[in-house]
């Protein structure tokens, strides 16, 4: 197809359909108008980058039809559809596209932590860097199962606390060092505080208060640290894409997560809140916390492969995002 040509003849049409997004009021013709210019404008853009994606071309005539399209419908409002969308659909996808990532940070986690708590438990230096004599056997004793006080206004404490550490891995993850370091400090803090209980015999309440929050609660953290490596990675590797989208499409992917994990914190939050410091039998606790962790991940696992397999990445769809030119590779 002749670019020049193709642009040439449909110059004036879109040059018309401009004028008429930049007016304030519109009649009913020219209303009228306006929708049959953006619906011959978008056909023309399919046939650019179909035919001929020349990427100036393609970029000036995909914000026409944008900024045409929010002319005649409006702006998106929040729907009961966008919010279906985005848990049915964008926020599975993003999960599953980084599973085995979040594998690979919870495996590391576990690890460094255990070697943390068996360093604590077993050398005396180790210990005495967590404290005085009297400073530990009274956190075993009182402070550490007194922290997991019931009510809402903890439940919010925790959740806001979390929110922001899961929020510092994943807006640090282009620099590839923010996430090892949150994911480091915490997994040394977890591991010490569990040598020292025990150390001084209460290893058994020590799992206990940690393992109904604590399994979704650190699965999330192992989440914001999956993204934010992945998000390092793709601007090392970017792959057949140039690394500008590649981290513009994978940025918008990973702050899907990071809202996502709003609600999963919020979730790990109310159990810590309600569930961890209640009076239920142990094995109930667990139980629960045991029962959401699963849930989490047949929503990643099950959901996420349907939608993956549908074409979701997580990331916006192309009239939100901006159209961009096709790509071999």
């Amino acid at each position: 197809m002749d670019l020049d040509a193709y642009q040439a003849a449909r110059t004036e049409s879109w040059q018309r359909l401009d004028r008429l997004v930049r007016l304030r009021r519109r009649t009913g013709a020219e209303a009228d108008e306006l929708v049959r210019l953006y619906q011959s404008a978008a056909t023309d853009l399919s046939v650019i980058r179909s035919a001929a994606p020349d990427p100036e071309a393609v970029s000036r005539l995909s914000q026409l039809v944008a900024r045409a399209r929010a002319a005649i419908v409006g702006g998106h409002d929040p729907s009961w559809r966008i919010v279906a969308a985005f848990v049915g659909q964008h926020l599975p996808a993003a999960l599953y596209r980084i599973r085995w990532w979040t594998v690979a940070v919870m495996l590391a986690f576990v690890v460094l932590a255990v070697v943390s708590g068996v360093w604590v438990a077993t050398q005396p230096e180790a210990l005495a860097a967590m404290g005085t004599p009297a400073y530990q056997q009274e956190y075993v004793d009182t402070a550490f199962a007194e922290y997991y006080d019931p009510g809402a206004g903890f439940a919010a404490m925790v959740w806001t606390n979390n929110a922001w550490i899961a929020a510092q891995s994943v807006a640090s993850g282009i620099t590839g060092i923010g996430p090892v370091y949150v994911q480091v400090a915490n997994a040394i803090s977890v591991g010490a505080t569990g040598g020292m209980m025990a150390e001084h015999g209460e290893l058994a309440l020590f799992l206990q208060l940690i393992a109904p929050h604590g399994l979704l609660e650190l699965t999330a953290i192992f989440v914001s640290g999956a993204a934010g490596l992945r998000l390092f990675w793709t601007w090392v590797d970017p792959g057949p894409r140039t690394r500008g989208r590649a981290l513009a499409e994978e940025g918008r992917a990973f702050f899907t997560v990071a809202l996502g994990l709003v609600g999963v914190l919020a979730v790990s939050g109310v159990v810590e809140g309600f569930v961890t410091g209640s009076d239920l039998p142990w094995g109930v606790k667990v139980a629960i916390g045991a029962l959401v962790l699963a849930a989490f991940w047949a929503y990643t696992l099950v959901l996420g492969r349907r939608a993956v397999r549908a074409g979701a990445t997580g990331d916006l769809e192309a009239d939100r995002a901006g159209y961009v030119v096709p790509q071999a590779g």
